[in-house]
C-alpha cells in the first residue's frame, strides 16, 4: 500500500528506464495504458511509482528496476517529502550501521511490526550518538548547553523544511533552539517502511554510510538552488588549519561537511547547529554514520538562540551564510558577544567572527569562510581595527576563483585565535592564493593551494612571521595596517610578484610563438579542390542511431563523479580543445571513463565540434552535457566519424531550438556509408585539419601570452620602451 503512495515525475521515469525524457513522452502518447498521473501539475505530471514499474516489465522496457534508482524514487516520491524521508533513511542506516542483527529482528515481520519496535530500537541507538535526541512521548524540551547537553527527555519534533526568511524590516523574536533529531513515532514511520527495507537492502551491498552519502548527494544535486555546500577540498584545507582541536564546533553547519573533514577521530566532540531544521539533522546522521564521536547537534537561529552559550570549544570552523540584513542588529545591541564592537546592519560576517570568538577556549582557533568585501568595507574597520590590535585576527587568506559558491567571487578565508596573552608587535600573516585559479572552468589547483597556505600559516604560527614572498604571502606588523580604511585584502598589501627575467620570458614565448606559428603554416591545408559534377552524386547515408542498433558504435551519456577523484573533460574542454579541467561531485553511480580513439561531442549549444580522444585525455572522466561515441574500429574509422558529425549542415538538421539554447540529438547526426579504405581516406583529412586547427589555436594562446606580458612590463619598468 505505501509504494502507491510513492509518485515519480517524467523525469524519474526516463531515469528508470534508461531513456529521454522525449521518450516517455511518447509513451504517453502512442499507449493507451500508459499510468495517468496521480499528483503535479499539468505540466509535470507525476505518477504511482508501483504502476510505473509494472508497466515498463510488461512492456519490457526494463527487465528489473536497479534497487538504487527504486530506493531514490521511494525517497523523492515519498508522500511527507524527501527530506523526512531521508532523515527516516538514516535513522534505519545508522541502526543497521551500529546494530545490524537488532536490526534484522524488527524487520522479518510485517510492515506494522517494523514501525511499531523501530522507535525504541533507534532510541538506543541515537540517543549515545546523537545527545539529546528528542525521544516520543515526551512533552518538556532542552537545550543543549556547553560540552555536556541536559540529556533530559523533550517532546519530539518533526524534522519541517525551513522557513523562508523574514524580511529585513522586520524584527524576528527568539526561538528557543532545539534538538536536530527526534525519534519518529510508529505513525510517521509506517509510509517509510518500504524505503527503509530498500534502504537496508542497498547497504547490504554498499554499506550503511556509503548508502547514505549517495542518498543524500542525490537530495543536493536534485535541489541545487536550495542548499549553498562547502566543497570538499575547502572542507579539507579549513580543518588543517585547526590542527587537531578535541571540542569542535560549526554554528551553521549546513550539510555537515567541516566537521565531517575533522570527525577522523573517536576522542573528538562535535558541536553542530543551524537555523534549518532539515540540515541539522541531515548533519546529525551524517556525522553519526562518519564518526564514533558523540555529535550535539541543535536547529535554530545561532545568532539569536545559540545551543551553546557555556560551550568554549578548542576550534571553530564555519561557514556562515554572506550579506544578511536580518541577521539580528535590532535584537542583540547589547549582547555580551560584542567584545570588539556593535556589528552594522550591513556586517553580518563580523557578527559571526565575534560569536566564533565568544565559543572558543583561551588560545583556541577559528576559520570563517568570508566573502572579500568584509576585508574592506569601512562599515567595518573599527571591529576590523579592534580585531588586529587585541591579537584575535591572525591571517587572511585570499582563495583562487571557483573555491565555493559563488565560484565567480575570490573568497577569503580568516583565521581567528581567541588571545590568550598579549603580543608585544603583534602581525598578521597575509596570503595571496589566486595564482592558483585553473584555465577554465575547472575547480582551483587544490594541492598549489593546500602546500601554500599551510606552510605559510605553518611558519606564521610556530615562529611568529614568515620569510615574505612577493605576491604569494607576507607577514604585516599590525601598526602598518591601521589607517583610516583597515584594508586587509592581501593583494593591496603584498609587494608584486618577482619578475627578474621578464624579458628573457618573453623572449622564450616569442620563440614559441615563431615555431608555432611556422608549424601552422605547414599544416594549413592545400588549396581546396571542386569535386567534378560528374562525381557529385549523393553517398548513401545513415544516422549514428542505427550504427549503434547495429553495434557498429556504443553511445554514453556523462555526469557521474563515481567514487574516485578523477579529471572530468567538460563541454568546455572539449569546445576549447584544452585538458581536462572540471570536478563532479562524488556518488555511487558508475562514471564514464574515457578510451583513445572516442569521439566526444557537447549537446547543448557547442556547434559544430567532435573531439578524438587521445592518450593525454584518455582516463578523464565524461562530464555533463557530453555524448561520447565509442566506435568499432573493424567498423568505423574514429576520425571518419569524428570529421563528419562536424558538419555544420549535419548539425543543424540533428538539433532542436528552445527559445534561449539549442539541444543536438547526437542519434539523428548523419554520415555516408564508406568502406574501410575510403573512411580512412577521409579520416587521415579530417586529421590532418585537427592538427591545423590544433596549431592555429595555440599559436592564438601565445599570442595573447606575449602581447599581455609586453603590457605589464612596459607599464611595471621591467621592459625598456625601445
Amino acid at each position: 500500500m505505501q509504494d502507491n503512495a510513492t509518485e515519480v515525475t517524467a523525469a524519474g521515469i526516463a531515469r528508470l528506464a534508461g531513456v529521454g525524457r522525449a521518450a516517455v513522452s511518447n509513451w504517453r502518447r502512442r499507449h493507451a495504458d500508459f499510468p495517468r498521473p496521480v499528483g503535479g501539475t499539468e505540466t509535470s505530471p507525476a505518477f504511482a511509482l508501483a504502476e510505473v514499474e509494472e508497466w515498463l516489465r510488461r512492456h519490457r522496457k526494463l527487465a528489473e528496476v536497479p534497487l538504487k534508482e527504486r530506493v531514490w524514487q521511494q525517497l523523492a516520491g515519498h508522500p511527507d517529502g524527501p527530506v523526512t524521508a531521508l532523515v527516516h533513511a538514516g535513522c534505519a542506516l545508522l541502526l543497521i550501521h551500529d546494530r545490524p542483527p537488532v536490526w534484522l529482528d524488527i524487520s522479518s515481520g510485517t510492515d506494522e511490526r517494523l514501525a511499531a519496535l523501530l522507535p525504541t530500537a533507534l532510541d538506543e541507538v541515537l540517543t549515545p550518538r546523537v545527545p539529546g535526541t528528542a525521544r516520543p512521548g515526551r512533552t518538556d524540551r532542552s537545550r543543549v548547553n556547553g560540552q555536556n547537553p541536559v540529556n533530559t527527555q523533550p517532546a519530539a519534533t518533526p524534522v519541517t523544511p525551513a522557513t523562508p526568511a523574514t524580511p529585513a524590516t522586520q524584527a524576528t523574536p527568539a526561538t528557543p533552539p532545539t534538538p536536530a533529531l527526534a525519534i519518529p513515532t510508529a505513525p510517521r514511520l509506517l509510509p517509510s517502511v518500504p524505503l527503509l527495507r530498500g534502504v537496508a537492502e542497498l547497504a547490504a551491498d554498499r554499506g550503511a554510510r556509503p548508502t547514505f552519502e549517495f542518498l543524500l548527494g542525490r537530495h543536493l544535486d536534485a535541489n541545487p538552488r536550495q542548499y549553498t555546500l562547502t566543497p570538499p577540498d575547502l572542507a579539507g584545507l579549513m580543518a588543517a588549519l585547526v590542527g587537531t582541536p578535541a571540542t569542535v564546533l560549526d554554528p551553521s553547519c549546513g550539510t555537515g561537511a567541516l566537521l565531517r573533514a575533522v570527525a577522523d577521530r573517536p576522542d573528538r566532540r562535535l558541536h553542530a547547529q543551524d537555523s534549518s531544521p532539515e540540515l541539522a539533522a541531515l548533519t546529525a546522521l551524517r556525522l553519526a554514520l562518519h564518526t564514533r564521536a558523540p555529535v550535539h547537534a541543535a536547529a535554530g537561529d545561532t545568532l539569536r538562540a545559540d545551543a551553546y552559550p557555556g560551550l568554549r570549544a578548542d576550534a571553530v570552523l564555519c561557514h556562515p551564510p554572506f550579506n544578511e540584513r536580518n541577521w539580528g542588529h535590532d535584537d542583540l545591541a547589547y549582547d555580551p558577544r560584542w567584545e570588539y564592537g556593535f556589528p552594522a546592519r550591513t556586517e553580518s560576517e563580523l557578527a559571526w567572527v565575534q560569536h566564533a570568538l565568544a565559543r572558543l577556549r583561551d588560545g583556541g582557533t577559528a576559520v570563517l569562510l568570508m566573502p572579500p568585501a568584509v576585508a574592506s568595507r569601512r562599515s567595518g574597520r573599527r571591529i576590523r581595527a579592534d580585531l588586529l590590535r587585541r591579537g584575535a585576527l591572525r591571517a587572511v587568506v585570499a582563495l583562487p576563483a571557483g573555491a565555493a559558491p559563488p565560484y565567480s567571487v575570490p573568497l577569503h578565508l580568516w583565521v581567528l585565535r581567541r588571545p590568550d596573552r598579549t603580543h608585544a608587535q603583534p602581525e598578521l600573516l597575509l596570503v595571496d592564493a589566486g595564482r592558483f585559479t585553473a584555465e577554465g572552468r575547472g575547480g582551483p589547483d587544490w594541492p598549489g593551494v593546500r602546500e601554500t597556505v599551510l606552510d605559510a600559516w605553518g611558519a606564521f604560527d610556530r615562529d611568529g612571521g614568515v620569510e615574505e614572498r612577493p605576491g604569494v604571502a607576507r607577514s604585516v606588523p599590525v601598526i602598518e595596517l591601521l589607517d583610516d580604511d583597515v584594508d586587509l585584502t592581501p593583494a593591496r598589501r603584498l609587494p608584486p610578484p618577482a619578475d627578474t627575467d621578464g624579458a628573457g620570458r618573453l623572449a622564450d614565448v616569442r620563440a614559441r610563438l615563431d615555431e608555432t606559428l611556422r608549424l601552422t603554416a605547414e599544416l594549413a591545408p592545400p588549396p581546396a579542390e571542386p569535386v567534378p559534377s560528374a562525381a557529385s552524386g549523393r553517398l548513401p547515408l545513415t544516422t549514428v542511431g542505427e550504427l549503434a542498433r547495429a553495434g557498429a558504435l556504443v553511445m554514453r551519456t556523462g555526469g557521474h563523479g563515481g567514487r574516485a577523484r578523477v579529471p572530468v573533460l567538460t563541454d568546455h574542454d572539449v569546445l576549447a580543445g584544452t585538458a581536462p579541467s572540471g570536478t563532479l561531485p562524488e556518488s555511487e553511480e558508475e562514471p564514464v571513463l574515457t578510451e583513445p580513439g572516442d569521439v566526444v561531442l557537447p549537446v547543448l549549444g557547442g556547434g559544430a565540434v567532435a573531439r578524438v580522444v587521445d592518450d593525454a585525455t584518455a582516463g578523464a572522466v565524461l562530464g555533463r552535457n557530453l555524448v561520447l561515441l565509442r566506435p568499432d574500429p573493424a567498423a568505423l574509422d574514429a576520425w571518419f566519424l569524428a570529421g563528419f558529425l562536424r558538419g555544420t549542415a549535419n548539425h543543424r538538421q540533428a538539433s532542436s531550438y528552445a527559445s534561449t539554447a539549442t539541444r543536438l540529438d547526437v542519434r539523428r547526426l548523419q554520415l555516408p556509408r564508406l568502406a574501410p579504405d575510403e573512411q580512412r581516406r577521409y579520416g587521415e583529412r579530417f586529421h590532418a585539419l585537427d592538427a591545423f586547427e590544433r596549431a592555429l589555436r595555440e599559436a592564438g594562446r601565445l599570442g595573447e601570452q606575449l602581447v599581455r606580458g609586453m603590457y605589464d612590463g612596459l607599464t611595471d619598468g621591467t621592459i625598456a620602451p625601445d
